[in-house]
């Protein structure tokens, strides 16, 4: 009631956390029809907005044109749905309740509790500055579409010594601040340990998008995405090293990346590298020079990769369509195809695989995977022809305007287009380039031989090549001496 007048005076008992909530309580209070239309402009508007839709939803299906059944709805559930207030002396107070009671089971994930535990450990008077940093945290990883719990684990393993055998689940994440409040600096400075969370939230979302933590674009975290868009198993060694200026951060990328490859190639399980680089990461968070990352690398990455190396040789030679998803099937011909492009040219525009896995370039199965009958019957093992069809040995990049031309003809046909390629790897398959003597161009093909016919023998053969220059593209050191083999390696 007014004072003045004695006239009523409306007021909501509810008012959300930031400014920037666009009226969308009041327009839903006053059943305002541009509630809709209202920007997202924070997760918990479109939360609001998404839970008022489904409400408006469930009467009108329910109770549509039946004023009657709305109102005995209404009744039913205003007796029978109990609401208890607890009012508090202070908002650090009503935190602990908010905590005991949400202690019981209720669900809020380490997220919603941290940030309660942070507002429990500020002073009033930075609430305000809190409340901001918490809004800037919860924007970077939206923008970036990271789950909020595996942002917050991965910071704890790449910012603090934890122990290695027993690894951190996310529903232990905030028993693990709860313990280590101290540790992190959350008990004497929560603010600061905020700020920290943020920087690394906004580290997180640079990586996302390719780049290095100052906006350095690195190829080899776009070549990782190529590779699986999914993964985030590798931010958890970039959070170690986001200190690191961008010649070494871009160098521990490449490492990465080839890391990366090496694991999924050999189908490592995920749970064992990102524990590993769990482990690896209190070292890395030391390293501030190019000496220190090369000490890293011999220490760590090297190691890991010497210990697959006969497993990554025996995958490569068995690759084929069935063995791995199309575009990563992709991503290894774009990176051999690179490899060769650069080491014969070093043309800057090479650095980048994006040229390589432009929409424009197809993958050419040499062999039809379509054939005519006449190929088909031409084939030395036609029983077998699916099978070698597939083989990461039959298949080359090409231009989408050569590809067309060479259909599903026979190789004898093709072999003219593949002359027209720009590409070393596919020209190689019917000539060596000559420029001059010891040139770049003829030490890149070197080894790549050319093939005037294309049966079973000569596909095997191309597929062992291809393995071999896969272990100089990822960096595949020599394998463990006495390291029992595969069944089949390259010769």
């Amino acid at each position: 009631m007014n004072p003045s007048t004695g006239d009523d005076v409306f007021r909501f008992r509810l008012s959300l956390q930031y400014e920037d909530s666009a009226g969308v309580l009041d327009a839903i209070a006053r059943a305002s029809t541009v509630v809709a239309g209202i920007p997202d402009t924070t997760s918990s508007v479109r939360h609001i907005k998404t839970a008022y839709a489904t409400v408006r939803e469930f009467l009108a299906s329910n109770f549509a044109g039946d004023p009657t059944q709305l109102k005995r709805f209404l009744a039913a559930f205003t007796h029978r749905v109990k609401l208890i207030r607890i009012v508090t002396p202070d908002l650090s107070r009503a935190l602990k309740v908010f905590e005991t009671i949400n202690d019981r089971g209720v669900g809020l994930n380490a997220m919603d509790l941290l940030k309660n535990l942070l507002f429990m450990r500020t002073d009033a008077a930075d609430y305000s500055r809190l409340k901001d940093r918490w809004k800037e945290l919860v924007g970077n990883l939206e923008r970036c579409g990271e789950k909020p719990l595996r942002f917050l684990r991965y910071f704890v393993l790449s910012s603090y010594e934890i122990d290695a055998s027993r690894p951190l689940r996310e529903d232990e994440i905030y028993a693990w601040f709860e313990r280590n409040a101290d540790r992190a600096g959350i008990a004497a400075d929560p603010i600061g340990f905020l700020d920290r969370l943020v920087a690394r939230s906004r580290d997180y979302a640079k990586f996302a998008e390719g780049k290095a933590p100052d906006s350095t674009p690195v190829p080899y975290l776009r070549n990782i995405a190529a590779m699986s868009g999914a993964a985030r198993q590798h931010f958890l060694l970039l959070l170690a090293g986001s200190h690191l200026p961008p010649d070494l951060f871009a160098e521990l990328a490449r490492r990465i990346e080839n890391l990366f490859f090496c694991y999924l190639i050999t189908r490592e399980p995920t749970k064992m590298f990102e524990r590993s680089f769990a482990r690896w990461s209190e070292d890395l968070r030391a390293v501030r020079t190019r000496g220190d990352l090369d000490a890293f690398v011999d220490l760590y990455v090297t190691p890991d990769l010497r210990q697959r190396s006969k497993d990554f040789d025996f995958a490569m030679v068995e690759l084929d369509q069935g063995r791995i998803q199309a575009y990563r099937l992709r991503y290894v011909l774009a990176k051999l195809t690179q490899f060769v492009q650069w080491e014969a040219w070093q043309n800057a525009a090479d650095r980048q695989l994006d040229g390589f896995l432009d929409k424009a370039v197809h993958v050419e199965h040499i062999l039809p995977t379509t054939p005519t009958p006449e190929v088909r019957a031409g084939f030395d093992l036609p029983a077998d022809y699916e099978r070698y069809s597939r083989k990461l040995g039959n298949l080359v990049l090409l231009e989408m305007s050569i590809n067309t031309s060479v259909s599903n003809g026979p190789y004898a046909d093709k072999r003219e287009a593949y002359r027209e390629s720009k590409f070393l790897l596919t020209r190689s398959l019917v000539e060596k380039p000559h420029v001059g003597q010891q040139t770049l161009p003829n030490k890149a093909v070197a080894d790549l031989p050319q093939f005037e016919e294309w049966t079973s023998t000569t596909i095997d053969e191309r597929q062992r090549v291809l393995a071999r220059l896969a272990r100089r593209v990822w960096q595949i050191p020599e394998p463990v001496p006495g390291q029992l083999a595969p069944s089949v390696v390259p010769t």
